[in-house]
């Protein structure tokens, strides 16, 4: 597995997915294709598997798979080329077509169900996929297609199931989280989602990132840990075309200095 977080949710789903298919002895590669590097460290390990397991089927799939398909279906090394759309549906792992991707901004997408991780405690539930931005240097949107929103009732069911399998923590992650429930009936904001979720009382402790939700959430919930995470890019004009790099850098400095002022931090 490559990349993001959400990549980690999906693998873990495809590999249930791929043995109720009936492929058992296989390598799947999920890719990410956020820089050329991640490309090709992807192609690397397919050349390095097949190697090591010169019989086992290869299925490749993810963001980079999506966006460079024929790239991938050319590899000898490769049995499969699975789109980002299709990775978690029933049948995807059938072997059937060489190469099966499809347009990601008009397929329906089947987002993973979340699965406790390898130490049952913590799992990560995907809410949210998909970019409706269209930022110069990112090609995000292009592999993983517009927002799409998990329906609150949705993700309080499946954290219902996790905590039923022990797990005492949950993340929510997506590709771009604040954008979550645009799409949705009423367009709800993410604060309505994870009081959705903590006044379920499905699960504790919570953790998230977004300092509106910092405000309006985490003095109601007991439930909720408050917890930060503040990215910070460094952007340069030639690799960002158009971007105005002195806005990014100022913007993001005053959006830093101010949320500590409030915080108190």
């Amino acid at each position: 597995t490559f990349g993001c977080r959400l990549n980690a949710v999906e693998s873990e789903a495809m590999r249930a997915r791929a043995e109720a298919d009936g492929l058992t002895d296989a390598v799947l590669v999920n890719t990410c294709a956020v820089t050329a590097e991640a490309v090709r460290q992807a192609r690397q390990a397919i050349r390095r598997a097949r190697r090591e397991r010169p019989d086992a089927p290869i299925v490749v799939t993810g963001c980079a798979a999506q966006t460079e398909a024929q790239t991938f279906a050319a590899m000898p090394e490769v049995t499969r080329v699975l789109g980002n759309a299709s990775k978690a549906a029933p049948g995807a792992y059938r072997l059937s077509e060489r190469l099966a991707v499809s347009d990601i901004f008009a397929a329906p997408v089947e987002l993973a169900t979340a699965r406790p991780l390898k130490d049952r405690v913590r799992a990560h539930v995907a809410v949210q996929t998909g970019c409706d931005h269209r930022c110069t240097f990112c090609v995000i949107p292009y592999g993983r297609g517009n927002s799409r929103s998990v329906p609150a009732g949705e993700v309080v069911a499946q954290v219902r199931a996790l905590v039923d399998q022990g797990v005492r923590e949950v993340v929510l992650t997506g590709v771009d989280l604040t954008s979550w429930g645009a799409d949705l009936p009423g367009a709800p904001k993410l604060g309505t989602l994870v009081n959705r979720v903590t006044t379920s009382k499905a699960a504790a402790p919570w953790t998230f990132g977004i300092r509106d939700l910092m405000r309006s959430v985490t003095g109601a919930e007991p439930e909720t840990v408050p917890w930060s995470t503040a990215p910070r890019y460094v952007a340069r004009q030639r690799n960002i075309g158009r971007a105005s790099t002195e806005g990014v850098e100022l913007e993001s400095r005053f959006a830093l200095d101010q949320w500590l002022a409030e915080s108190g931090g």
